[in-house]
């Protein structure tokens, strides 16, 4: 028994895109060099197939159902979606990859990120591009695991837990991290340095590390503390500015909200650790970098672009 899969091939569609065209039977047959009585019976075989009528053939001229109208807008879809992807294997087959995976710590400016993927994608590449959102030993677990090609933001204690025999690693600059808490907040209005004992009354914030349950990083909490877990830096500020507690956040990311008075930067007794980072991607000696993920390495590679990815939270 003949199916739709057996009678709505490439070749199917562009014919009735012709009988459409031209207005009648006669006329397509002769612009694909049939006979119409050939050109006819093709016709029948994909009405059949689909159990309906393409063509109303009470008048001389061959005119569209509504049924045939919508198999013609969508066959012109699938027409068009043949034709990129056989653009996309013959540059694929180029050295691109057929898609590249970035995971991002949440520490890393998205405002850049998001100006080096236009850069990338007017290059008109036939690579998809995905962005991981990470957090702590999740960037570079995503890097382990090959759901990612590239990890950025990768914090030094997250490498010592694995063993990647193939890991490529490049420092990023050093990210300033302030004790911050807003106005409303107990702890504002205390003078002198915080001490760990008054710091544990309050209630921190936390961003839930992505990595595997069980094995993650934790940072700056102290034992005993409450703790209120969301799920992104952004997230973090944002309950930190709505005063429903404290902690630590990268400096240059709520540098707005200081200036503003939205946050209060607080001294601590201990001192405050800045959180070097680091890119990261796996090196295959028998093969080297597709052009997708080199394009990123070299852009990784100037110092102004590092510089951007750790400071650029105006965007």
């Amino acid at each position: 028994m003949t199916t739709a899969r057996d009678v709505l091939t490439p070749d199917a569609l562009a014919m009735l895109q012709e009988v459409a065209r031209s207005g009648s039977f006669a006329a397509a047959a002769r612009q694909l060099g049939l006979v119409p009585s050939a050109l006819t019976y093709r016709v029948r075989q994909i009405e059949d197939a689909l159990d309906v009528l393409l063509f109303d053939r009470s008048s001389r001229q061959a005119k569209m159902t509504e049924a045939g109208k919508e198999l013609m807008r969508e066959g012109a879809r699938l027409l068009s979606e043949i034709d990129a992807v056989a653009n996309r294997v013959r540059r694929v087959a180029t050295g691109w990859e057929a898609q590249l995976t970035i995971a991002a710590d949440g520490v890393i400016s998205r405002a850049t990120l998001f100006e080096l993927a236009e850069a990338f994608f007017a290059l008109n590449p036939p690579t998809r591009l995905k962005i991981r959102d990470e957090i702590l030993s999740g960037t570079l677990q995503a890097l382990a695991s090959g759901q990612a090609d590239l990890a950025i933001g990768v914090l030094e204690d997250s490498a010592q837990n694995l063993t990647i025999s193939d890991l490529q690693m490049q420092p990023l600059p050093q990210i300033e991290f302030v004790f911050a808490v807003a106005p409303s907040h107990p702890l504002a209005a205390i003078k002198e340095a915080l001490s760990d004992p008054v710091i544990r009354q309050h209630r921190a914030i936390a961003v839930a590390d992505t990595g595997v349950p069980g094995k993650g990083l934790t940072r700056n909490l102290l034992s005993g503390q409450e703790v209120f877990t969301v799920p992104t830096i952004q997230a973090k500020i944002d309950a930190q500015v709505r005063g429903l507690g404290c902690g630590f956040v990268p400096e240059p990311a709520v540098r707005a909200h200081l200036a503003a008075g939205r946050l209060i930067q607080k001294t601590l007794e201990r001192p405050i650790q800045a959180a070097r980072g680091a890119y990261a991607w796996r090196s295959h000696p028998q093969q080297g970098p597709g052009r997708a993920l080199q394009w990123w390495l070299d852009q990784l590679a100037s110092p102004v672009t590092r510089q951007a990815l750790a400071e650029n939270f105006d965007g």
